[in-house]
């Protein structure tokens, strides 16, 4: 078994008793509690929780990237093992000193590469300069090396990529960039801090290979930071769960997932929509446990597979929904639709090319049907929600809502349609006003189209649609950067509702969420088509996601459809290869996921 000749191996890293806070105006919170850990050579310890939960804040302890104040490292140890080995306590290490380590001995990859890399330096030269600045080498040296890195890390056209500039490559390929930073001066030890979480899956899954690759090829310990068991189910050989800032379960990957002790690990595992059985609703962290009145953990499901089977949906169910559904009328007609962008002009502005973003696209969706639309970016789908809505110009083709030609209406005509037709995009954050309040966030768009006569009737009415998607009413004069990831989307709905719509389009909505709030986002969805009898596309690179949500799903590639048909068939048995292929990328976290993936580094450790 791959732990134990792990446990056998050289420490790394020893994380003892550590304790980091923040401090807010007269008070202090403790991000990290008193948690200990230890990195062997060749082992990845997977590091699991909630937004909040304190992981994040671990690898800035361990890097030395608390900024001071507010925060600051108030006791315990980090004691890391060198190359020449030594060993140093990085908590009593100057800064100085941990500029030799930081980047050239311990590495890290950031969550989102957009933000880490510089948007005006090429990417080549960004990688260049951690190498100079550790390592002595000639300019020219150090060009080579780096072209070296980007076939490494399976960049395509190494040369290409050196002299690009960081906003003309895709999510994957920026991410290739600072894996190849982080692995410049051969790091003894990498920290990934959710470094795949925004990525399609067949993207994510090569970033994974690639990193357990390079693992094996420099012996290096991996400590990888994400809110996804799916993937730690594949990569890790130990894992840590964290809550509320402390350690509260860990070891062995197989033991974790096949025998779970602590309710709130119990919940994580849980909260991820099953690929084997269609639920009626996901578990949610509430539904393992809650807080008695001295802050204890009380128990309330014992086992995993119990919470999913009482909310399983049977066959029989599903075929009398599936037949219930299609005597309904059809609201939306998609025929031979094309949104084509110029890509090359003449001198004199004729255009000799097109991008054909979305091409030929034909599909109907049916009242009260959420139809998932599915591929990895690039393949069209957001380009065609956004046609859908008239917020992107389609070439040709026909648009039909509840029989009405919406691409061939007057815009003033298609104002008042626009109420009925609403998006929630992908990232709320950049969605919301930072200058407006939550409160008249909502309310602005039903003063735009006069739903309710006054102010204090559409106050009330924002009180009711907060209290609707979780929040409370106290929150209606805060502002969108005074509250998490998940309530800014619960917000954004809000707004969406206060419309009264008939038909909603959800852009990767739940993307960047942590498991447990995207299923309470993905339950609240569901309970809000039951009351409101919503119609929606929902449109996601997360084929588990979409297979929860969606009644059929439509599989686009390269602009065109691929696929289409009743969802779970299309993950049972999928046509093309396109979509088998999707299907293959996804993270099971199943037992025998978890002991192939052991034994083929087992293989590879005897090798």
């Amino acid at each position: 078994m791959v732990f134990y000749a792990l446990m056998e191996k050289q420490p790394l890293l020893e994380v003892k008793n550590l304790v980091t806070q923040f401090k807010s105006e007269s008070e202090y919170t403790k991000a990290v509690n008193d948690i200990s850990f230890t990195l062997h050579k060749g082992e990845t310890i997977g590091i699991v929780g909630e937004s909040g939960s304190g992981k994040s804040v671990t690898s800035l302890s361990i890097m030395q990237l608390i900024p001071n104040p507010p925060g600051k490292i108030t006791g315990g140890e980090i004691i890391y093992h060198t190359k020449n080995g030594s060993k140093v306590d990085l908590v009593k290490t100057k800064n100085d000193e941990m500029r030799r380590y930081r980047g050239n001995e311990i590495a890290m990859i950031f969550q989102e590469p957009m933000t880490s890399l510089n948007p005006v330096i090429r990417c080549g030269d960004q990688v260049m300069e951690a190498l100079l600045l550790h390592q002595k080498i000639t300019k020219t040296q150090a060009k080579q090396k780096v072209l070296d890195l980007f076939n490494e890390v399976q960049l395509p056209t190494p040369e290409r990529m050196f002299s690009s500039y960081p906003h003309q490559l895709s999510g994957g390929q920026k991410q290739r960039v600072m894996i190849a930073m982080a692995m410049s001066c051969n790091p003894n030890i990498l920290i990934a801090d959710e470094p795949t979480t925004a990525l399609d899956v067949t993207v994510q899954k090569t970033i994974l290979e690639l990193m357990q690759k390079l693992q094996q090829q420099h012996n290096m310990g991996i400590l990888f930071i994400t809110h996804d068991l799916g993937v730690i189910a594949e990569l890790a050989d130990t894992v840590v769960v964290m809550y509320k800032g402390k350690i509260v379960e860990q070891g062995p990957v197989l033991q974790i997932f096949s025998n779970p002790k602590h309710p709130y690990t119990k919940s994580l595992l849980a909260c991820r929509p099953p690929l084997d059985r269609r639920l009626k609703r996901l578990p949610v962290v509430s539904d393992f446990m809650m807080r008695g009145e001295n802050g204890e953990i009380i128990e309330l499901q014992k086992n995993v597979s119990d919470a999913l089977q009482s909310v399983s949906i049977t066959a029989n169910e599903r075929q009398q929904q599936h037949e219930e559904l299609y005597k309904r009328d059809k609201i939306l007609e998609l025929q031979n639709v094309k949104t084509w962008f110029p890509s090359k002009k003449t001198l004199f502005g004729k255009v000799l090319d097109y991008t054909k973003a979305v091409d030929d696209v034909s599909f109907d969706v049916y009242e009260g049907e959420t139809l998932g639309l599915v591929g990895e970016s690039g393949c069209g789908k957001t380009t065609l929600g956004r046609t859908i809505l008239k917020l992107t110009e389609a070439y040709s083709g026909k648009i039909f809502y509840k029989r009405q030609d919406l691409l061939h209406m007057k815009e003033s005509d298609f104002r008042e349609h626009r109420r009925h037709l609403q998006i929630i995009f992908q990232d709320p954050y950049s969605s919301l006003n930072p200058r407006i309040t939550v409160g008249n966030a909502i309310m602005e768009p039903m003063k735009i189209h006069n739903i309710l006569n006054t102010n204090t009737q559409r106050r009330d009415k924002v009180f009711d649609l907060l209290k609707k998607v979780g929040m409370e009413e106290k929150h209606f004069n805060r502002y969108p950067h005074e509250f998490s990831g998940g309530q800014r989307q619960r917000i954004c709905i809000a707004r969406a509702l206060g419309l009264n719509p008939q038909f909603i389009i959800c852009d990767e909505s739940v993307s960047a969420l942590d498991v447990s709030v995207q299923a309470q986002v993905l339950n609240l969805l569901n309970e809000l088509k039951q009351e409101f009898k919503f119609t929606y596309i929902f449109i996601s690179h997360d084929l588990s996601v979409v297979k929860f949500m969606s009644d059929r799903m439509v599989v686009m590639q390269k602009g065109k459809v691929e696929e289409m048909g009743d969802a779970d068939e299309i993950y049972n048995n999928p046509q093309s290869e396109y979509t088998k292929k999707l299907i293959s990328s996804i993270p099971k976290g199943t037992i025998e996921n978890i002991k192939a993936s052991m034994e083929k580094k087992n293989l590879v450790l005897s090798v």
